[in-house]
């Protein structure tokens, strides 16, 4: 496992098909869709280097305003700004600043307990293929887009009192998914219908 920051490694992966420490092919022909998002170390990152996280920040919503798109997770109405949302979340925060009124801090709480809810949102039916196992009661599930197929995988192992998640595979038109593969991610490459 390796951790590279994306943009020196998609520059890599242009030119190359090669893991660039052990040069072991990664795909033939698409190796940048078989690579994940390590947000252990993006967090690390982030709070080692000092505003970092708000330069991103601002970089996202500038291109997403030069587009004339909506920023992907903002909530409509929003009433306290990045900038806050961001300081209360590095510094560990709970309680309120002292000028900022109640109202503020409820938000605040309110968005520490989002739950992803503010994410785009993804709509799965979820159909057992197999004769061993019985299939959900409710088999429409919605959740997040940055959800992987790893937590789908687990979920359901939980919801059928599986002992492991691993004697489980997941497919999107007869084509076993990855288990680092975003929903999102197998949404724009893997789903071929309205």
């Amino acid at each position: 496992l390796l951790s590279v920051c994306r943009s020196c490694l998609v520059k890599y992966l242009e030119e190359n098909n090669t893991c660039p420490t052990c040069r072991i092919v990664i795909h033939q022909s698409h190796p940048l869709q078989y690579i994940g998002h390590d947000r252990t170390m993006q967090d690390i990152v982030y709070k080692l280097v000092p505003g970092l996280q708000e330069a991103e920040m601002k970089k996202q919503r500038e291109f997403y305003h030069k587009l004339g798109m909506e920023v992907p997770g903002d909530i409509k109405g929003e009433t306290c700004s990045a900038k806050q949302h961001l300081d209360s979340h590095r510094n560990g925060e709970t309680k309120p600043d002292e000028n900022t009124n109640k109202e503020t801090s409820e938000e605040k709480q309110e968005d520490d307990n989002d739950y992803h809810r503010s994410d785009e949102q993804v709509s799965i039916c979820l159909e057992c293929n197999s004769s061993k196992l019985r299939g959900l009661k409710r088999k429409w599930i919605r959740c997040s887009a940055q959800a992987t197929v790893l937590h789908l995988k687990k979920f359901i192992a939980k919801k059928l009192n599986l002992s492991s998640f691993n004697e489980l595979d997941i497919l999107c038109n007869e084509e076993i998914l990855g288990k680092d593969h975003t929903l999102k991610f197998v949404v724009v490459t893997r789903w071929r219908f309205k």
